[in-house]
């Protein structure tokens, strides 16, 4: 009997001051206007929780959760464009569930570009509802685009 080496999942990891510039080469790629290395050392600065998404020592994603007074908000969950589709940005979504249920948090916020049809329906499968919108929220080649805003209940254990 031959043995084949059981592939390996991601790592989700603390984000650390070492892994901006590879977060941010992701951020890059991912969007059109993307964050900058500064504003994830602020994340980091801030005491977010923010997790990086490890595979074979290589960041492959990462999520960024802010905490406060019994409310979660997701700031930013990526996935390398190149490792898209194979269930990571879901895997990233569920910690950061497990991250705010952790905290105590009652309920998690997050926006999300309506342009954004992949993250809505994984959002929306998730157990994510849409709750309004922030007008003008994101930049555009247009000049602004709206946001969804989406929220998930966390009372009771769910």
């Amino acid at each position: 009997m031959s043995a084949h080496p059981k592939p390996t999942l991601p790592d989700l990891q603390p984000m650390r001051e070492q892994d901006v510039e590879a977060v941010a080469a992701i951020e890059q790629q991912a969007y059109e206007f993307p964050w900058s290395p500064g504003i994830f050392r602020d994340c980091l600065r801030a005491g977010y929780d923010c997790r990086s998404l490890v595979e074979d020592g290589t960041i492959i994603g990462y999520a960024i959760l802010a905490v406060a007074a019994g409310e979660a908000h997701v700031l930013n969950v990526c996935v390398a464009p190149a490792r898209q589709g194979r269930g990571y940005g879901r895997r990233l979504v569920r910690r950061v569930i497990d991250l705010a249920r952790w905290h105590r948090a009652e309920r998690i916020f997050l926006e999300v570009r309506p342009s954004n049809a992949r993250a809505i329906a994984l959002y929306l499968s998730l157990g994510f509802n849409e709750i309004g919108k922030r007008p003008n929220y994101y930049p555009s080649r247009r000049g602004r685009e709206d946001a969804i805003v989406m929220a998930i209940e966390l009372l009771d254990g769910s």
